[in-house]
This record gives C-alpha cells, structure tokens and sequence, in this order.
C-alpha cells in the first residue's frame, strides 16, 4: 500500500503549487517565503545538474526556469517587508549574490565545467537566504515562528541532498558531497521528530508528516544507491524522490504558517 501511494506521488511530482502567491501577509508568512528561498537555491542547482547528466529534462528544465522566477519575485516581496534596517540590508546583499548565481545557471549551456561555479554561488545564495529567515524568526519572537523556519528547511535538504547526489555522481567533488548529504539527512530526520512532537502540530500536520515519512523511505534508498558515474535510473529516482517529498514538506510548513497565536 505505502508503495502503491508512494508511485502514486511520483506521478504529480513537476506540479508543485509554488506559483501563485500574493504579497507577505505577515511575519509567519515572510518566515516560510524566506524559507522558501533556501530551498529554491538548491532546487535550482539540482535541476541544473539534471540537465547536466540530461536526466529528467522535461521536468528539470521547466523546475529551474520557474524557480529562477519564483526566487526574484519572493526577493522582491521580503526586501518590500522588512520591518528593520538589518533585515534589508540581509535582503540587499542575497539581491547582489543571487544576481552572481544567476549569472552562472544561464550564462552558459549546463556542463560539468561549470558545475563548481554553481555549487560555489548556490551556498552563497543560500547562507544569505537562511540569515533573512533566521531575522524573519527573530522579528516573530514566537515559538510558532521557530516552527515555520524548522519544516521550511526541510524543503532546503530534501533539494541539497538531491543537488550533491547528482554532483557526487558527475563526478564534481565527491567526497564533500557524500559529507554533505549524510549531515543532511540526519538533520532531516532530526527535524522530522521535532515537527511531529511540537505540541502546535494538528491532526492535519501529522498526517501530512506520515506521508513525508513514506515519501522519505523511497527517497533515502535511491540516495542510498550512490555512486561516481552513475547514471540512468538511479538518477532519476532521485530527482523525482527529492520534488515529492519537497511537496509534502511545502505543506506542511504552510500548516504551521497559518497558524496564529
């Protein structure tokens, strides 16, 4: 049954309702936005490298083109609510280095001689995008807030461990990679417990959270199977796995979000 409902997913995977989002309602709602800047950093340069390995093109061209634009609009929504003069200035140095990464994903067609520029200017973008979340949570100063911040990075890491699998397997530094997907992923499942323990989750948040949990097992076993030079399947496995568990993750940190308290 779970691997009937896991298929199932794998089905809806490139329809991930990111699109149509109005202006930042309040600061639960700049926590996920800002959050969702995270994610996208890695999610763009996990579907660059799909093109790279050509796996997935049909999905992954159309998963970067809209993260790319999803990310400038998001920018321009956090940089208009920043409630403090530090928080804009977090804002203003992401706008400089998100112009330098986007350089680098459309300044050329996708190869391996550009993979390390991408994955420089990636965790650029995403050490600015995670300090506009933290202030964000700072400025909410409420345990929700933490809440928000904790289930969007899940989104974060379902696309970092998938973006340093598929660099791992060019190869492009391999060993930092395989580092960097195993620290991720026990800060996933650590996380994971957090959200499913915090005694603001729902009925609804824990049911979501069990589908994560199936979402995660198929997930977990395709990285498991990781090696340099590896293409085909195993590949797109990953990259399938890593957009349905993001949806669920999207989910639930819009859960928390709309709550008030």
């Amino acid at each position: 049954m779970q691997r009937r409902h896991v298929l199932t997913a794998l089905a809806a995977s490139a329809a991930l309702p990111f699109s149509a989002f109005a202006q930042v309602t309040d600061l639960n709602d700049a926590i996920n936005k800002a959050g969702r800047q995270r994610m996208l950093s890695q999610r763009m340069g996990k579907a660059w490298l799909a093109l790279v390995h050509e796996v997935e093109p049909n999905t992954a061209r159309p998963v970067l083109d809209r993260s790319m634009a999803l990310f400038d609009r998001q920018l321009v929504e956090l940089k208009a609510f920043a409630p403090t003069p530090e928080i804009r200035d977090t804002y203003n140095k992401l706008e400089s280095a998100w112009s330098d990464y986007k350089a680098t994903l459309v300044g050329s067609a996708p190869g391996k001689g550009g993979a390390a520029a991408v994955l420089a200017a990636d965790a650029r973008v995403l050490a600015l995008a995670h300090q506009g979340t933290v202030q964000y949570e700072t400025a909410s100063g409420k345990p929700v807030g933490k809440l928000v911040n904790i289930a969007g990075r899940q989104r974060m890491l379902s696309q970092r461990m998938a973006k340093f699998y598929l660099a791992a397997t060019l190869p492009v530094d391999a060993a930092t990679a395989t580092a960097e997907i195993s620290k991720a992923r026990t800060e996933f499942l650590a996380a994971t417990e957090v959200l499913r323990n915090a005694p603001e989750a729902t009925q609804r948040i824990r049911e979501e959270l069990q589908l994560a949990d199936g979402q995660w097992v198929f997930f977990d076993n395709a990285l498991k199977r990781l090696q340099p030079g590896t293409s085909g399947k195993p590949l797109s496995d990953v990259f399938v796995a890593s957009e349905n568990l993001l949806a669920v993750m999207d989910r639930v940190t819009g859960l928390y979000s709309a709550i008030k308290s």
